[in-house]
């Protein structure tokens, strides 16, 4: 059992694997090892012929894999995980390094090659031991490979074709899966068998094992001391201790000059040799709801300072670039790009940086899915409220803003026009899933309420020829809703009526609709205005409810798994999203028979409740 004198040393440590591979991550799991997976962005374009063997592309490879992540976590979290896995399998016969098929051809003509010959495969492995010193990120790297040798049969063009439908080789190096329907092509295996799966377990366990127990022997090289690399100080350091981290040497009673190992504090740790210890865990997620804010604000500033508008078409630039464009320090932009690139929504290269996909249609100001408006909502209203939430805890106020309940009437005009274009923007990036979520021909006239700027209306009457829209929103909203119509949107079948949905009447529709996606809405409140919409609603009607409800907190929902307080979640603060039943028994109870529930893309509950026809 070369790994459970390893399991107790790394127990309580974060340890990271740079991968998205399901084998990797179940070849490891089943070991025992407990880690997180946090794929890696490197692009693999390294040049095969600048090496001198296909293992050291492979050990390159893996090597700049866990680099990136541990960077990338350190820029995010301001603290670096203790120990990062990277790991890069390849086939190379006759010296030609055969990686993952790009089509079914590539696929072939790798498979054909290998057909009735010997092959390696060399899996690269790096193991970065990661510390915080002075706010900066230091690494030190272990690195080996192992090849195994495989030997295929000859293959009939019946059978590369058979397998090559099955979609099996397309994500598997060399274009097959050993461990699955590519078992069938294989004549013998010489060497480690999981290593050919995408991780050779045994030499990992004895390398675990030379780095946390054995003392280097005299004339033994040390693993290689990387540069730091430089820390984004753009926030103040939380690591725990100066110097924090995992060093090998450090946290298991290393080597010290002179060979001599230091006498180690006899902790129950200390004296496992891989008997688990009773001491509790990190709480991870904890520090992660802690400094979550810090990345909310640095995307939110950003936005403010319209760096991904002067990215969009221009990039990349370098930092000095972007400050002249957004009038501000070069030292301040730099570290703001970093953070950026670290989360994400930048890609940084050496000609400088430039937009993600996600960043120019998301949060340059100008897309057709932008949402720049509701990031400066965020960083406005609600950020303020958040930053005076004790202050409302004490007083027994509402920790969203007051207007949001009362509504836009009690803002100014610039308020009115800060909401209505988060919620424009948010409309429309969801208003063909909520237009699309069931089948709406049967109803030829609809009102939206709450509709602002009528951004859901709109594309109703693309989906529905015969569909007649209603926008029925405050006097202030709907007076202001022509500055974000466009002559492309303009239709004769969409009508804007000012109202108010607490007391005015309702303009008659088959159906309504009502999405609750800025306004948190309380529960009485909710039901207040359902039953007073369910009141305007005839035989025959209908009754269209969408609310935002990431994926993430139904499948924990589902699943049974350890909540996050209700006011820390994605979505939201004060409550979980409502679930698709208990709007189901709501409108069940206000006398709609027919409900049914969808979700729709990723991010809505989107659910419709049909009366009875005469």
């Amino acid at each position: 059992m070369l790994l459970r004198p390893v399991i107790g040393k790394l127990q309580h440590k974060r340890v990271v694997l740079a991968s998205s591979s399901p084998r990797r991550r179940e070849i490891l799991s089943n070991a025992g090892l407990r880690f997180e997976v946090v794929p890696s962005r490197f692009k693999e374009k390294l040049h095969k012929g600048s090496f001198a063997a296909p293992h050291a592309y492979a050990v390159e490879t893996a090597k700049q894999k866990a680099l990136e992540v541990a960077d990338r976590m350190h820029q995010k979290d301001l603290r670096a995980p203790d120990v990062v896995i990277g790991a890069d399998t390849i086939v190379a016969v006759g010296g030609l390094i055969l990686e993952k098929p790009v089509d079914k051809q590539d696929a072939y003509r790798m498979l054909l090659r290998l057909s009735g010959k010997e092959h390696s495969v060399f899996t690269g492995v790096a193991i970065v031991h990661c510390c915080t010193r002075d706010g900066q990120l230091d690494t030190e790297v272990s690195e080996f490979y192992e090849e195994t040798t495989v030997k295929f049969s000859e293959l009939s063009e019946e059978l590369l074709w058979e397998y090559i439908d099955s979609g099996e080789p397309m994500d598997k190096a060399g274009g097959y899966g050993i461990q699955a329907l590519g078992g069938m092509l294989v004549e013998y295996v010489r060497g480690d068998f999981l290593n050919v799966v995408g991780f050779p377990l045994n030499r990992f366990c004895k390398e675990l094992a030379r780095l946390y127990h054995a003392p280097r022997a005299p004339g033994t090289p040390r693993p290689v001391q990387h540069d730091s690399i430089p820390a984004v100080d753009t926030f103040e350091d939380l690591s725990d201790s100066k110097g924090g981290g995992s060093d090998p040497a450090r946290a298991s009673g290393g080597v010290q000059a002179g060979g001599a190992r230091p006498q180690a504090p006899r902790t129950q740790e200390a004296d496992l040799n891989g008997v688990t210890d009773s001491q509790p865990g990190l709480p991870a997620g904890l520090l992660e709801l802690m400094d979550g804010f810090k990345a909310s604000k640095v995307l939110l500033t950003a936005c403010k300072l319209q760096v991904f508008d002067v990215l969009k078409d221009r990039g990349p630039l370098s930092a000095t670039d972007v400050a002249r464009e957004i009038d501000a320090s070069v030292g301040g932009t730099a570290r703001l790009l970093d953070v950026c690139a670290a989360l994400g929504l930048l890609d940084k290269s050496d000609r400088g940086y430039s937009n993600t996909e996600t960043a120019s249609l998301h949060l340059a100001s100008d897309g057709e899915q932008s949402l720049h408006g509701l990031a400066a909502y965020h960083d406005g209203p609600i950020w303020g409220a958040f930053t005076h939430l004790g202050r409302a805890v004490r007083e027994g106020a509402a920790w969203t803003p007051e207007p949001l309940l009362q509504g836009p009437h009690k803002w100014s005009t610039e308020a009115t026009l800060q909401f209505m274009r988060a919620s424009h923007g948010l409309s429309k990036l969801t208003a063909q899933h909520v237009a699309t979520a069931f089948d709406l021909s049967p109803f030829t006239s609809a009102c939206h309420l709450g509709g602002c700027t009528g951004a859901l209306a709109h594309k109703l009457v693309q989906e529905y020829p015969r569909l007649q829209v209603t926008v029925f929103d405050l006097p202030e909203v709907i007076k202001l809703a022509g500055d974000f119509q466009t002559d492309a949107q303009l239709s004769e079948r969409v009508h804007f009526v000012p109202g108010d949905l607490s007391s005015d009447s309702l303009p008659p529709a088959d159906l309504y609709i009502f999405c609750s996606l800025l306004h948190d809405w309380p529960d009485d409140r909710l039901h207040g205005l359902l039953s007073r919409i369910s009141g305007s609603c005839k035989p025959g009607a209908g009754l269209l409810l969408a609310e935002l409800a990431p994926a993430e907190e139904e499948e924990e929902e589902a699943s049974g798994a350890a909540r996050r307080p209700p006011g820390l979640r994605t979505r939201g603060v004060g409550r979980r999203p409502r679930s698709p039943g208990q709007y189901r028994r709501l409108l069940q109870r206000l006398g709609f028979q027919d409900v049914r529930a969808a979700r729709a893309g990723g991010l809505l509950h989107v659910v419709l409740g049909t009366r009875a026809p005469p």
